[in-house]
């Protein structure tokens, strides 16, 4: 059996595979279904100072090979989720990656210093595509990048931080070097492409928001690549995410450079993918003589 044990910025995950923020809630309806303390960390769902009810549905709809999404960062708020679900989640034993949101500087700023020292890892949303302000507005240029992450590290003193990007951005190797460079102790990638699908008969967009963040299967070849440019851009680590749906598509983003990963929307189609995952990655490691998962990380070579 391999150590699937990774260190992801000082802490220490039992597996390299997380259940990715807006998939997952806080973990409660899956844990009826199997030991959610079996993973190696949950992104919660987006969190934010104040409850929000999300945007208008239709919210979801399916395409060919992938989900589109609206929610809108539908939330009880930081508070409740502190009272009500962290003592809860904390005690499952799977790394808590609290993933944040605002609208503002001010309001990153004051939900990363609420959660320091609670969560074992804040990941600051910086590139959810269905919000009307925030979000995505901070993760396309390097500079807001920069800016939104110095803002939040000099707002923790606990908790190292992960941040987010867009796949939407001009550059996602220079978007994981701004934050680098504002301080973020890893970045995780990528977030949902913005996307829209049509209802013919109706000849208006399926979603009431008109857009949504695409995911799922298809859109893991673009993911990969730009994980590998992230992690060949920066020193800190690299959180893969974007259609992985086994275990064969973990250990390509492992090799591309990630560190570990986390598997979305998968948990849409089958609520016991994250397990199944983590089986076959041992599986994967003992058929190819591997020891220790963390070796597989950024050993992929180009060919030419």
């Amino acid at each position: 059996m391999a150590n699937l044990s990774v260190n992801l910025c000082g802490v220490t995950l039992k597996n390299p595979v997380i259940a990715a923020s807006g998939t997952f809630g806080f973990g409660r309806e899956f844990d009826e279904l199997y030991d959610i303390g079996r993973l190696g960390g949950v992104s919660t769902k987006g969190l934010t100072m104040e409850p929000r009810l999300g945007n208008p549905v239709p919210r979801i709809a399916e395409s060919r090979g992938v989900i589109l999404n609206a929610v809108g960062l539908q939330n009880p708020g930081v508070e409740h989720f502190i009272k009500y679900d962290f003592d809860w989640l904390k005690a499952k034993g799977t790394a808590v990656v609290a993933n944040v949101a605002g609208k503002t500087l001010e309001d990153y700023a004051a939900i990363c210093a609420r959660l320091d020292g609670l969560a074992d890892i804040i990941e600051l949303n910086i590139s959810c595509p269905n919000v009307r302000s925030g979000g995505m507005a901070f993760g396309i240029r390097p500079e807001s990048v920069k800016e939104v992450t110095k803002t939040a590290k000099t707002a923790l003193k606990k908790t190292p931080l992960m941040v987010k990007l867009s796949p939407n951005a001009e550059s996602i190797a220079a978007n994981a070097r701004a934050a680098e460079e504002g301080g973020a102790d890893c970045v995780s990638l990528v977030n949902t492409f913005t996307g829209m699908t049509i209802d013919i008969e109706r000849r208006r967009p399926v979603l009431a928001n008109n857009t949504g963040g695409v995911s799922g299967a298809g859109i893991k070849p673009i993911a990969v690549r730009m994980v590998y440019e992230a992690a060949n851009a920066v020193k800190i680590p690299v959180v893969g995410m974007g259609g992985i749906t086994c275990a064969e598509d973990a250990v390509e983003f492992l090799m591309a450079g990630a560190v570990a990963v986390q598997v979305g929307t998968a948990n849409f189609t089958d609520p016991f993918a994250c397990p199944e995952i983590i089986d076959g990655l041992n599986d994967w490691c003992d058929r190819h003589g591997i020891k220790n998962v963390s070796e597989l990380a950024g050993t992929v070579k180009l060919n030419g």
